[in-house]
């Protein structure tokens, strides 16, 4: 029973992640540029892996960017974009899910557990999209370092600050494990 109540809590937390995933992005307007730089459905893909474990965060960080840009009408657009951030944030998911819950909830290991998400979601992103825009010469090494870190500098502060923050508030609520 404790298992199944488990398995019901960590949907029901996917399931708010991903509407967060969807509602976030209208807070910059929608407009491509501001979300490049902030990157708000980052947050609570890389929240879900924290909370939930890294299947969940997974499949939060591979729907979100599909599912708005079916429900949006092309924001972000489906090709190349929304595809190659499926495979992005489902690594940011992923990564900080098995991480976080293989390592001690401090401070240390949540700051482990988060750039490692971070760095191996951008270089997923890099790949992704180096072979979607294959034959091309849009994709270059200087745009993977522009698109991956550059522009997104003011979301990357942002992630360090705030995934910490909320991850050790809701560990003193009671809502994450205090250690593994």
């Amino acid at each position: 029973m404790q298992r199944q109540n488990h398995q019901i809590k960590n949907l029901v937390t996917a399931a708010l992640m991903l509407a967060l995933a969807y509602v976030l992005p209208n807070f910059t307007g929608n407009i491509p540029q501001i979300g490049s730089m902030l990157l708000p459905m980052h947050l609570p893909t890389i929240l879900c892996g924290f909370l939930a474990g890294g299947p969940w965060g997974a499949a939060v960080g591979f729907i979100a960017p599909l599912l708005r840009s079916v429900l949006t009408g092309g924001y972000p657009p489906m090709f190349p974009t929304a595809i190659a951030m499926a495979f992005e944030m489902a690594t940011y998911g992923f990564i900080s899910g098995v991480l976080s819950h293989r390592l001690p909830l401090t401070l240390k290991g949540i700051y482990i557990s988060l750039l490692s998400a971070m760095v191996c979601g951008r270089v997923v992103w890099g790949v992704v999209m180096a072979i979607i825009t294959l034959g091309g010469d849009s994709f270059t090494f200087a745009a993977f370092i522009a698109g991956a870190f550059t522009n997104a500098i003011p979301g990357i502060i942002l992630q360090l600050i705030a995934v910490p923050v909320l991850v050790l508030t809701l560990q003193k609520a009671k809502l994450v494990p205090q250690s593994v």
